[in-house]
């Protein structure tokens, strides 16, 4: 029973060695298209065409996050102002100089299961990754 047992415990630490690199890279590749996205909407949504980020884009970049495997649904945009107009109406856009900001945020989707196996201390089901950014519009009516 002690040789199962330890033949047990050996076999999942091999494979929480071999496979830990591989989701963690899963982890770090969304931080960064998550953040690359971010970057991406506020160029366009800060340049002096627009001075907003309406739901038209939000959708638009939904479709592009499925396409790089996220699930639309769960992604949550926040999008603010420096001078507390809202940001996401184009018949107020944000003029030039007032800072333009959004967060993106996307939960973990339980990447962490093989570290709780092991013990580790993982995210909390609730936890998102996210990512931010602020621009000054460009706007100039």
């Amino acid at each position: 029973m002690k040789q199962l047992l330890v033949f047990v415990l050996l076999v999942t630490m091999l494979c929480w060695f071999m496979f830990a690199p591989v989701y963690k890279h899963v982890v770090i590749v969304r931080q960064a298209v998550l953040q690359k996205e971010v970057d991406y909407l506020l160029e366009i949504g800060a340049n002096g065409r627009h001075g907003y980020i309406d739901s038209l884009m939000i959708q638009e970049s939904r479709a592009r996050m499925e396409e790089r495997g996220f699930m639309p649904g769960d992604l949550i945009y926040t999008v603010e102002t420096t001078t507390g107009i809202g940001g996401t109406n184009a018949s107020t856009p944000v003029w030039r100089g007032a800072g333009l900001r959004l967060k993106l945020t996307y939960p973990y989707h339980r990447l962490f299961v093989i570290d709780q196996l092991v013990g580790i201390t993982v995210p909390a089901e609730t936890d998102r990754m996210g990512a931010s950014g602020m621009k000054m519009s460009e706007y100039v009516p």
